[in-house]
């Protein structure tokens, strides 16, 4: 069966911004750019001139940070 391709909205839902995982993780946005320049933290891109961290990569690094009791 075939499927439409997801609309430009929910393709956008699969990144957050610089300042939405900012918020996410209470950091300030500041913090986000200095790790990309370290480079820590998730993976990320940009996509037309503006950073985007999939959600996908957002996940998989908290789970791999997350500390064990």
């Amino acid at each position: 069966m075939y499927e439409l391709p997801p609309k430009e909205d929910e393709r956008l839902s699969e990144f957050l911004t610089q300042y939405e995982l900012a918020e996410r993780w209470k950091l300030s946005g500041r913090t986000l750019e200095r790790w990309r320049a370290e480079p820590y933290g998730p993976a990320w891109i940009t996509i037309g001139g503006s950073i985007r961290y999939p959600m996908q990569d957002v996940l998989a690094w908290e789970a791999e940070h997350r500390s064990q009791p």
